[in-house]
């Protein structure tokens, strides 16, 4: 059996759009590089600040 990673352990990045941080996920896997937004609405352009 693998390892068990905490959380706390993955990579992190900021989102471009909203600015928090979010982690490393099993579907980026391949294009972590690549990943730029923490979720589809923040792909999608929304600009609206957290309340």
């Amino acid at each position: 059996m693998p390892k068990m990673r905490r959380k706390a352990d993955l990579p992190q990045k900021t989102c471009a759009t909203c600015g928090r941080p979010f982690a490393w996920r099993k579907k980026w896997a391949k294009v972590w590089d690549e990943v730029r937004y923490c979720s589809d609405r923040c792909k999608s352009g929304r600009t609206a600040a957290p309340s």
